[in-house]
C-alpha cells in the first residue's frame, strides 16, 4: 500500500487487542504487515484493527511451521508479538535467536506489564494495568468508584499507539546506521506517560489526588458533560475566560454574580446543579443551534451510530465504508504521502500461498505442507 512507511515490511504474531492495533496504525500508513494467524483461527472481516494486513496461517507447534516463520522474518524490517514474557523465547523466536538472522529487526513486545518486574508473568487487562499505572484512580464522579474508559487508555493509548511510536523511531535508528533493537512496551509504563500532564499539575499542588473535583474530571461546572430535555448529553469545555464569557452569554447568566466566581472551586458544584437545570431547558439541537461551531468550546455527545453522520466528520472523511461498515479512517493524515483506503482484514491463513511463492516455495512444496498440517 502507498503511505509514508511504504517499502517496510512487518512480521505481525495474531494477538488481540494493542499489538493489533499498532499493526494496523503501521499498515494504515503503507507498511505491508504479513499477520501469522493459527491454523483454524477466525479473524474478524470487519474488525478495522485486522485490516490491510496479509494473512499466513502456520502451526508453531511444528518445527517446520518455526522454519518458515523464522524464513520471514529474516526477509523482515519488524516484528510484533504480545505473547508473555519467555513465550516466544520457548518457540525459538525470541530476539536473540531471530536478530541473529536479521541484526537490523525491530522487534516490538507488547505486554500489559513489561517483559520485567514483580507482575510481569501474571495476566491482566486494561482495567488492571491503568489501575496499577495510577490512570485508572482519577476517572470517575466525585464520591464515586472509579470507572473504567472502555479500553481505550491502557491497551489502545498507552498500548499500541506507544508501541508503534516506539518502532517507527527503532526504524529511523536503523535508517540512521543503527541495528535493529527490543522495544519493551508495557501498558502500565504506557498509561503513566499519558498522564504526565496531570503529574505536573499535581506537583505543582493545582490537582487534587481526587476524583471529579479538578479542573478536567467533572469537577469544573465549566469543563463536563450536561443532559439535555431530549435525555440526550452536550460537553462544554470553556476553560480559558473569554470563552466562559461567551458560555453566560448564551445561557443567559452574564449578570450572574455566582457564576463570575468562575475558579472558586468551592462554589463549582451548586455551578454545575444551576447548569444542569438550564441545559434540561432544551433538546441537544436546539443548544447545538445556539452554541455549536462558536468559541464556547462546545460539541454534542454523539454515539457511535451518530458520529460518522456528523457534517464534520462527513466533511473530513474521518470514517470510511469497507464491506458495508463503517470504521475509523487511517490517522493522522500526510500532505505528500496520503494513507489509501483500507482493506478488509483478511481470513485467517488467506494469503498463504502468495507469502510462501514470495519465500521461493512451488506449488508442489506448499500442497505438501497443507497436506502435512503446517501451513493452513
Amino acid at each position: 500500500m502507498a503511505g509514508v512507511l511504504s517499502g517496510l515490511r512487518i512480521i505481525e504474531f495474531a494477538g488481540l487487542g494493542p499489538g493489533p492495533f499498532c499493526a494496523m496504525m503501521l499498515a494504515d500508513h503503507g507498511a505491508e504487515v504479513i499477520r501469522i494467524d493459527r491454523i483454524g483461527s477466525f479473524n474478524r472481516v470487519n474488525d478495522p484493527t485486522l485490516r490491510s494486513r496479509k494473512s499466513i496461517a502456520l502451526n508453531l507447534k511444528d518445527p517446520k511451521s518455526l522454519v518458515i516463520a523464522k524464513d520471514l522474518v529474516a526477509t523482515a524490517d519488524g516484528l510484533i508479538e504480545g505473547l508473555r514474557p519467555g513465550v516466544m523465547e520457548r518457540l525459538g523466536l525470541g530476539p536473540e535467536d531471530l536478530m541473529k538472522v536479521n541484526p537490523k529487526l525491530v522487534y516490538g513486545r507488547m505486554t500489559g506489564w513489561g517483559q520485567t518486574g514483580p507482575y510481569a508473568s501474571s495476566a491482566g487487562h486494561d482495567i488492571n494495568y491503568i489501575a496499577l499505572a495510577g490512570g485508572l484512580h482519577g476517572i470517575g464522579r466525585k464520591g464515586d468508584k472509579p470507572v473504567p474508559p472502555a479500553n481505550y487508555l491502557g491497551d489502545f493509548g498507552g498500548g499500541g499507539m506507544m508501541l508503534a511510536f516506539g518502532m517507527v523511531s527503532a526504524f529511523l535508528a536503523v535508517k540512521n546506521g543503527s541495528n535493529g533493537q527490543v522495544i519493551d512496551c508495557a501498558m502500565t509504563d504506557g498509561t503513566a506517560a499519558l498522564t504526565s500532564a496531570i503529574w505536573g499539575l499535581y506537583n505543582d499542588g493545582f490537582w487534587k489526588d481526587e476524583r471529579g473535583v479538578n479542573l478536567l474530571d467533572s469537577g469544573a461546572h465549566f469543563y463536563d458533560t450536561y443532559e439535555t430535555k431530549d435525555g440526550k448529553y452536550i460537553s462544554i469545555g470553556s476553560i480559558e475566560p473569554k470563552f466562559y464569557a461567551l458560555l453566560l452569554e448564551l445561557t443567559g447568566l452574564s449578570d450572574d454574580p455566582q457564576f463570575a466566581k468562575q475558579r472558586d472551586s468551592n462554589e463549582w458544584e451548586a455551578l454545575s446543579s444551576r447548569l444542569e437545570a438550564i441545559f434540561l431547558d432544551k433538546t441537544r439541537d436546539e443548544w447545538c443551534d445556539l452554541m455549536e461551531m462558536t468559541d464556547v468550546c462546545f460539541a454534542p455527545v454523539l454515539s457511535m451510530a451518530e458520529a460518522p453522520h456528523h457534517p464534520h466528520n462527513v466533511d473530513r472523511q474521518t470514517f470510511v465504508e469497507l464491506g458495508g461498515h463503517l470504521q475509523p479512517a487511517p490517522a493522522p493524515r500526510f500532505s505528500e504521502t496520503p494513507a489509501e483506503t483500507p482493506r478488509l482484514a483478511p481470513r485467517a491463513g488467506a494469503n498463504t500461498s502468495e507469502i510462501l511463492e514470495s519465500l521461493g516455495k512451488s506449488e508442489a512444496e506448499i500442497a505438501g505442507m497443507r497436506a502435512e498440517g503446517i501451513v493452513g
